[in-house]
């Protein structure tokens, strides 16, 4: 999964960037300090593996890991490449989904980008842009398939309603994500890799002091939580300048300091389960003497193709998957003493894999 970190200049975004990757990408006080895109590998928290670890005492665990792109601030006139602009939309292309950062403070000392005035407005610089970008690939795409329609291919006639109909919208501006689509117009569009199709959530950069508070009476919340409502989109407040803190922490200090605080988990353990839940993604688990490891598959995800995962062979070979609950694997300590119980179940070719399952593939070739 690859998660690409969007925002004007200045709101916090490389700050953020920095904490939940330890990654130390430059957090200057001025536009475009990041001028390449910073990647960071991170770590999928799960207690499960931890536990897992603990029982099995493996040579190694493996968590599964989500891949996070600090994307240079935009601005007005990306689209058409200013401030470097689309050398930065292609980034935004390669990326599952958007974290869009939004500056819900003020701060005398921190200089606001000529773009930024607020909350609202700071979002529809970015959505326009975007949307701007992705007008001018249905724009073409929508009229490529009107010239074709004379072949009478049946898949050009498709191509060039649904991009008709997708770039009214946009004309709208309106993101393609929130155009009215059957699942047939959503896999064509899919291949045509639009910007404002992927799936967004909202991080509320906060101050400090307000980490805690009710969030109705938070300096911007509630536009953003509109704007997202109306969009189908995600909304996690947050504090970089606290996130980069607890980066700092050991284990225990972090729990400490959490707890203080009442907010229970972190942002970056926040952020990921939203990612989870926006991507509809979901882990099972191997375990073993060699490794506990973490699996990450979508929603609805047969057997066959979660094996597939660990090696195209096992997909290829599948005779059966023999999964025990993780709360089960727990509840009675071993493997063996679950078998006893009947609690390790023997599924086939059809079963659809659930978040927490502990499997062990058997196959042939």
């Amino acid at each position: 999964m690859k998660l690409g970190v969007v925002g004007l200049p200045n709101v916090g975004k490389s700050t953020l960037f920095n904490a939940i990757t330890k990654a130390g990408a430059e957090a200057a006080n001025y536009p475009f300090c990041t001028i390449e895109p910073n990647t960071g590998i991170v770590a999928v928290p799960d207690e499960r593996l931890d536990k897992l670890e603990a029982m099995y005492s493996p040579k190694k665990k493996t968590p599964a890991v989500i891949e996070f792109v600090d994307i240079a601030g935009l601005v007005s006139g990306a689209s058409r490449g200013e401030g470097l602009g689309n050398k930065f939309l292609s980034h935004i292309r390669e990326c599952d989904a958007i974290v869009h950062v939004v500056r819900c403070f003020e701060d005398p000392d921190i200089i606001r980008h000529a773009d930024s005035v607020g909350p609202q407005h700071d979002i529809e610089t970015i959505n326009l842009e975007l949307i701007a970008a992705d007008r001018e690939s249905v724009a073409k795409r929508a009229e490529r398939a009107t010239k074709m329609l004379k072949t009478g291919d049946k898949k050009f006639a498709e191509e060039s309603e649904i991009g008709n109909r997708l770039l009214a919208h946009l004309d709208s501006l309106q993101p393609a994500r929130t155009c009215p689509m059957t699942e047939k117009e959503r896999e064509i569009v899919r291949d045509w890799f639009l910007l404002t199709t992927k799936p967004v959530i909202y991080a509320c950069n906060i101050k400090e002091d307000d980490l805690g508070r009710d969030e109705s009476e938070l300096e911007g919340v509630d536009e953003v939580k509109a704007i997202a409502a109306e969009e189908n989109a995600k909304v996690l407040v947050i504090s970089a300048k606290i996130e980069e803190d607890i980066a700092q922490m050991d284990d225990e200090e972090k729990t400490m300091f959490l707890e203080e605080l009442g907010i229970g988990k972190s942002g970056l353990d926040r952020l990921i389960s939203e990612c989870y839940d926006l991507l509809g993604l979901i882990s099972f688990l191997t375990a073993g003497a060699d490794e506990c490891r973490a699996w990450t598959i979508k929603k609805g995800t047969k057997a066959p193709q979660a094996a597939g995962k660990i090696h195209s062979d096992f997909e290829r070979g599948f005779i059966r998957a023999e999964i025990v609950a993780f709360n089960d694997l727990m509840a009675n300590g071993t493997m063996v003493a679950c078998k006893e119980k009947g609690l390790v179940r023997s599924e086939g070719k059809e079963y659809v894999m659930q978040d927490g399952d502990v499997t062990l593939f058997r196959f042939n070739v």
